[in-house]
């Protein structure tokens, strides 16, 4: 899978992805990460790429022209269009569902803005997602594009070590994910589950199911809307949610 990042800051984009599964990912030509200063594509010889906005107002626009010139650098050299997101507050908010949806896609475009945002005539023309990480304001895209990517490379075949893994994580299924523990079997007087200990996988995936269940009940009970459940588990979830 290909990224493609429109930034003014490469260098922080590329360190921060460069690291740990997402870089080893990258070394074994699993997923693909550029970044493209979008700078290099200033109509001035300052090398500037905002402006005052028209109408007046505090902060900088990010002009159209340097914008649309590195999306046109990493486009013309595709096969097909890609999906470009735009990271903004204003946008949806992104979700495992999401993650799952964009990881089908041969090549992605982000597009990091800053200062006070990218002048509206260039997104109209190349966006087709916007795209917020939550429901407050960084000083721009760079972080927002890292998280997602990092959610959507984990989901491409032979990016983890151990794939299956990622069929039992937090939202699948929209549920959250069960307790976990490893050794040793006792820690400051904590002993592990003794189901877990017992060998019988049947009774253990009933076990981490009701605490899926339990979990999303206490902590993010709004998921539990869209999840099936046998009226036992419904009765579960109820008892918790109360608490």
């Amino acid at each position: 899978m290909n990224f493609h990042i429109l930034t003014l800051f490469p260098e922080m984009v590329m360190d921060g992805l460069n690291t740990s599964i997402i870089g080893r990912a990258m070394s074994k030509e699993l997923l693909n990460v550029e970044a493209v200063n979008i700078r290099d594509f200033a109509e001035n010889k300052h090398n500037r790429v905002d402006d005052y906005t028209y109408g007046g107002g505090a902060g900088m626009l990010m002009q159209a022209g340097p914008v649309f010139g590195a999306y046109r650098s990493v486009v013309e050299n595709l096969k097909s269009k890609p999906r470009v997101i735009y990271l903004s507050p204003q946008g949806q908010t992104f979700s495992q569902s999401m993650a799952e949806e964009f990881a089908k896609e041969e090549d992605l475009i982000f597009l990091c803005g800053h200062y006070e945002g990218i002048d509206e005539r260039v997104l109209e023309e190349i966006v087709t997602d916007y795209v917020s990480i939550g429901d407050y304001v960084l000083t721009g895209g760079e972080l927002p594009a890292m998280v997602m990517i990092d959610a959507i490379s984990r989901l491409i075949p032979g990016v983890l070590h151990n794939d299956v893994s990622t069929e039992f994580e937090s939202f699948q299924d929209n549920l959250l994910e069960y307790p976990q523990y490893t050794r040793p079997e006792e820690w400051h007087g904590k002993k592990v589950p003794e189901i877990l200990l017992s060998g019988h996988h049947a009774n253990v995936e009933k076990w981490r199911r009701e605490q899926s269940i339990i979990r999303t009940a206490q902590r993010r009970p709004d998921l539990l809307e869209k999840v099936e459940m046998s009226d036992k588990e419904k009765e579960l979830a109820k008892k918790y949610l109360s608490t």
